[in-house]
């Protein structure tokens, strides 16, 4: 699997997402209290994530 969402608990008992590549850890969600917020967070991004805008803040 090159690329894919992974849904997890953190330490603090709340769900959260990270989007790998290679087994890279390219971004992390924030935590969320219910597995389903964390689908919704992943459906989102899928969504959202195409046409966004790139903003440099350098």
């Amino acid at each position: 699997m090159a690329h894919h969402f992974q849904i997890y608990k953190d330490k603090a008992g709340e769900f959260r997402v990270r989007f790998k590549y290679n087994d890279e850890i390219m971004f992390s969600t924030e935590g969320y209290a219910s597995k389903a917020s964390a689908k919704n967070a992943i459906e989102s991004i899928k969504k959202n994530g195409p046409g966004a805008d790139v903003v440099d803040d350098s």
